[in-house]
């Protein structure tokens, strides 16, 4: 014959439990009259075949029918006021759970102005109570004997992160931006999230992003990118390596050979910086890169200025391909020559 609970109280919950079941397993017999003892920061909630019966706020309580109506319809009858009947007893903590942590277990990718794709890290803690003591056991703990925090803490992550993911989505620009929206972001998220904790019987009361963290891959993007900016002028910075990397080679060898040596690897790195200084400029397709300086030819009848390898002036049509004869020795120019080759004459 199972013992007859005569004294009902839960006085040992621990800091992180949010329900404890008494009896942990099975239907507790209980009677009419038995004293329910309830402390500060708990609700009991009586339940009978998966229903709740009624619900009591910290005090001491006497159980009889005036107090749990629903009793007159599952006792067949009354006998000194001592009839048993079977149940459940519930008690459910409803004081504030701090502190508890939540992150992402993958990174969250988004798009980024700046860096067009950027994979990120997140977390922080989070407050919460329950609000709702019978629908909370009603929906979440069901016939479980013993729920704590960190029961559902996986479950309540799950929804903190996909309501991170879509207001990050929909409202960030860069991640360069984000240290200065956290508070921000933290209230949107913790009001989109109101609804999904009032559904199970929980108050979110407060919502912290501690940090949002680039991932490895992302984080060396960003620091190629501030040394880009940097740098500024990559065209003077091409050219400061190419002579920093010649110099180093004339100081490093010695001697006839190696002053050979050294004159193939001065010409290969100024070559290489001419090449670099064009790609990241503009200037073309890697080796192929126009120079920094464009030779131009002038026309010698109009004066029009036209590409080195033109053989006709773009604006009269003279041929540029021949000769300008000095009017004073007669000696034969090309045609852009401003002064004659052999007596210096000014050419027209």
């Amino acid at each position: 014959m199972a013992r007859i609970l005569d004294v009902i109280e839960c006085p040992d919950l621990g800091p992180q439990e949010l329900v404890r079941r008494v009896p942990e397993r099975g239907a507790g017999d209980f009677r009419l009259g038995s004293q329910l003892i309830v402390r500060e920061g708990q609700t009991a909630i009586f339940f009978r075949d998966g229903k709740a019966l009624d619900s009591f706020g910290p005090g001491r309580h006497t159980i009889t029918t005036a107090n749990i109506p629903l009793l007159s319809q599952l006792v067949s009858g009354i006998f000194s006021g001592n009839t048993p009947f079977t149940a459940e007893a519930y008690f459910v903590s409803t004081r504030d759970m701090v502190d508890q942590r939540w992150g992402t277990p993958e990174p969250i990718t988004l798009r980024d102005e700046v860096l067009r794709f950027v994979r990120l890290r997140a977390h922080g803690t989070y407050n919460m109570a329950v609000a709702e003591p019978q629908r909370f056991v009603g929906q979440i703990v069901g016939a479980r004997g013993y729920y704590s925090s960190n029961d559902i803490a996986n479950y309540l992550r799950s929804m903190i992160i996909n309501r991170l993911t879509d207001l990050l989505g929909e409202n960030t620009k860069s991640i360069l931006d984000l240290p200065s929206m956290f508070e921000e972001i933290s209230a949107a998220v913790k009001a989109k999230l109101a609804d999904d904790f009032a559904a199970v019987g929980l108050s979110l009361k407060q919502l912290y992003i501690l940090s949002v963290s680039p991932t490895e891959e992302t984080a060396a993007a960003i620091d190629e990118a501030a040394s880009m900016g940097a740098i500024g002028n990559m065209d003077a910075y091409v050219k400061f390596k190419a002579a920093r990397a010649m110099g180093d080679a004339a100081t490093a060898e010695g001697g006839a050979g190696g002053a050979a040596q050294t004159g193939m690897g001065l010409g290969a790195g100024l070559a290489m910086g001419q090449v670099m200084s064009g790609a990241f400029t503009g200037g073309g397709q890697g080796a192929a890169a126009a120079p920094a300086q464009v030779v131009k030819v002038r026309c010698p009848k109009c004066g029009h200025l036209n590409p080195e390898t033109a053989k006709f002036c773009a604006e009269c049509g003279a041929n540029l391909a021949g000769t300008v004869n000095c009017p004073e020795c007669n000696a034969e120019n090309p045609p852009s020559a401003k002064f004659c080759n052999s007596c210096g004459h000014k050419l027209g």
